[in-house]
């Protein structure tokens, strides 16, 4: 994703030429992967399709953290912020 010093590059991610449509879809089933994963409801696989073709991936909790980057490229790719809100701090004179 983005590290220090680099943005994110929505044009140059490995999503770029892919819908809003079809990045939302593929953001909802990852999520959904995600959650069904985490509590082990069944092993999981995960397909999405790409400007060259579907694509399949499957992922056993070991890989839980391999989802979660994709979750939040997708997120990046969306233009979703991923970070949390810095708190905001007050003083008082």
């Amino acid at each position: 994703m983005s590290g220090a010093g680099r943005s994110y590059n929505p044009s140059t991610s490995v999503f770029a030429g892919m819908t809003t449509a079809q990045l939302q879809t593929a953001l909802a089933n990852a999520q959904t992967a995600l959650i069904e994963l985490q509590t082990g409801a069944k092993a999981v696989t995960l397909s999405y399709t790409q400007g060259d073709g579907t694509k399949s991936v499957t992922y056993s909790p070991a890989s839980a953290s391999g989802l979660v980057m994709l979750i939040k490229q997708l997120q990046a790719q969306l233009g979703i912020v991923c970070h949390p809100r810095r708190p905001l701090n007050f003083r008082f004179r």
